[in-house]
């Protein structure tokens, strides 16, 4: 902690930092968790600030008015939350608003980013040596260009000490709830929760988004085959081995392909695809969960459902019930 939690009035000060470019919902979704939570009894203060003082213009075309500069901004901060904007290394926001962020980091309880606001944060000097996430269509980006941080891509938000990131747009509202928590625990980050008609932890990571879906086209026709064969049969033979001597590869020279091209080790990659396959048996078939495993390529159901829980954070039963075509949902 760097800073007293309260201000002299007792409010614990939240300020959102945006600049022009910013993702409308980045700003929007947690300034509205934290502002209802003043109204059920929390005792935030929110404040929009830009470097500058000057209004912001959203990258949706929405001109958002600001409370203050950054530079203005006094006395302790609770949370600093920096909503995402251009990550462009030309970008006229990127440079400007991380070194308004650095200046008043040292007055803050709480740093917190949200999408591609995790840039800002990295250019800042704040993630050094870290976990952090961002979207995951940037995430690749940011593990490049800022070497020093250890980029999680399957996070709906990570923390490491008094740092948080979060993963794109809604995950900002993830992360708002979960600050929430920790500052007034559970019963009015749920309230907040329902609300605002969202789940205080959401059952999934970014890897609801489908794994086939973040594999960039490979050169590799080798690789190009075992990703293949892996979706056209989940529940082949797919140990390192069998895949590396399908591709005519040594199995360290595979996983070295596996990390460049999807960023996952080819373990990771094959239970994803595993998860998936069953999750659209779950979704359209009234195959036990005993059926389902084998199919897919589980040794059992336990295996199967622990890796439910790794992937995307449930158990096949409840995603069965809560997915299933045609069922019945609360």
């Amino acid at each position: 902690m760097r800073a007293s939690p309260s201000r002299a009035d007792g409010s614990r000060d939240v300020v959102i930092a945006a600049a022009d470019g910013a993702v409308l919902l980045d700003v929007a979704g947690p300034l509205q968790v934290f502002a209802l939570a003043a109204k059920c009894g929390g005792d935030y203060r929110v404040r929009l600030a830009s470097p500058d003082g000057h209004p912001v213009h959203t990258r949706e075309g929405v001109r958002l008015g600001v409370d203050t500069s950054l530079d203005a901004v006094t006395g302790p901060v609770h949370i600093l939350l920096v909503a995402g904007c251009d990550p462009a290394p030309t970008g006229t926001t990127l440079v400007p608003l991380a070194q308004a962020v650095r200046r008043v980091r040292d007055r803050c309880t709480v740093v917190a980013s949200v999408c591609i606001g995790a840039f800002v944060l990295a250019e800042a000097g704040l993630l050094d040596g870290r976990r952090a996430t961002t979207h995951w269509a940037f995430c690749r980006e940011l593990a490049d260009r800022y070497p020093q941080v250890t980029v999680e891509s399957d996070g709906m938000y990570v923390h490491d000490g008094d740092v948080y990131t979060a993963a794109g747009v809604t995950a900002g509202i993830d992360l708002a709830l979960a600050l929430l928590e920790r500052d007034h625990g559970g019963a009015l980050a749920r309230q907040v929760a329902q609300w605002l008609v969202v789940f205080l932890q959401r059952p999934a990571g970014q890897s609801q988004r489908s794994v086939r879906g973040r594999a960039r086209p490979s050169r590799q026709p080798a690789l190009r085959a075992v990703l293949d064969a892996v979706v056209e049969q989940p529940h082949a033979d797919h140990s390192l081995e069998a895949m590396a001597a399908r591709a005519a590869v040594s199995p360290r020279h595979l996983s070295r392909l596996f990390i460049e091209v999807l960023g996952t080790t080819p373990g990771q990659y094959v239970q994803q695809i595993r998860v998936e396959a069953a999750q659209q048996l779950l979704e359209g078939g009234d195959d036990t969960v005993e059926v389902v495993a084998k199919q897919c390529g589980f040794r059992s159901v336990e295996t199967m459902r622990q890796a439910f829980h790794r992937v995307i954070g449930m158990a096949p039963t409840t995603y069965r019930h809560q997915f299933q075509k045609g069922a019945p949902h609360a």
